[in-house]
């Protein structure tokens, strides 16, 4: 049995393969980026999924893709939880944004991006990920990503700066109370997965030009520091994946327009194309 699992920060995906590479079940769990989630916190988002543990024993292989997977601690960490559970399984990981990749183009050169609860980029050359700089998080980037605008949802709501009709319905759909924020923000694990769940609310409002605003900033911001350094044209293909991308998809391919590129696909789930894409290079 193979598992291929694609994991966010707010949610993983999970494909079980038969030794006929025929798709046996699929799952989600909560996210495991191990970057931010403690250490038992990811072994109990993993044991207490019934349908992965009653295939531990014959797992063989792991193809984990995961957020906060781009650098050697957390990997280890992940690694290290992965192989206690599944003892007779060899474990490769990688970030989300190969998955991203794989997901994408497949093995063909492309500007690929991120835009869920965090964003990220790269420039794929057909052999490997080129990127202009290491992913720093919710706190410092992630520019338009669900975090992103969840902080801004909730810092113009405090400073009375959104519009008086959404802002009603903004505080009877969440909890704005100052202490609750402040727990889940500074004291609560997840932080980054709390700030997106605002994000929700934009989609209810699209249209409207508060709204927009945010929105079209957010992108712009992302192409600025995220696409255009990359000085690549028109002729490039750009695939965006994930749920920001995908809900906003027709101001995103208004802004890069405006930035003189054009969009070639927008993919809110990547697992789907990851399975083909593994499908065809599993040995």
């Amino acid at each position: 049995m193979i598992l291929i699992a694609d994991g966010g920060s707010t949610k993983a995906d999970w494909i079980a393969l038969n030794t006929n590479k025929e798709e046996a079940f699929r799952v989600r769990t909560l996210g495991l980026n191990p970057a931010i989630v403690p250490h038992e916190e990811l072994s109990n988002r993993i044991v207490n999924m019934f349908q992965l543990m009653h295939i531990k024993d014959e797992v063989t292989e792991i193809h984990f893709y995961g957020a906060g997977c781009g650098t050697p601690k957390p990997i280890e960490i992940l690694k290290s939880i992965l192989e206690s559970i599944f003892v007779n399984a060899k474990i490769f990981i990688a970030e989300d944004m190969l998955a991203a990749v794989y997901a994408a183009s497949g093995k063909e050169p492309a500007l690929v991006c991120i835009l869920g609860t965090g964003s990220n980029s790269c420039y794929y050359n057909g052999e490997q990920m080129e990127m202009m700089t290491a992913s720093l998080g919710y706190i410092l980037m992630d520019e338009a990503s669900g975090n992103y605008f969840g902080k801004k949802l909730i810092v113009d709501y405090y400073y009375q700066k959104m519009p008086k009709k959404i802002a009603e319905k903004f505080r009877n759909e969440f909890d704005l109370d100052a202490d609750h924020i402040k727990k889940n923000l500074y004291r609560a694990p997840n932080p980054n997965m709390y700030l997106a769940t605002f994000a929700k609310f934009m989609f209810e409002f699209k249209e409207e030009k508060y709204i927009k605003k945010i929105i079209k900033k957010g992108f712009q911001e992302f192409f600025k520091y995220r696409i255009l350094p990359y000085n690549k044209t028109a002729e490039t293909p750009i695939y965006f994946i994930g749920s920001i991308a995908f809900y906003f998809r027709d101001i995103l391919e208004k802004i890069a327009q405006k930035n003189n590129l054009v969009i070639t696909d927008v993919i809110q789930r990547p697992i789907d194309n990851l399975l083909a894409y593994h499908k065809d290079n599993i040995n």
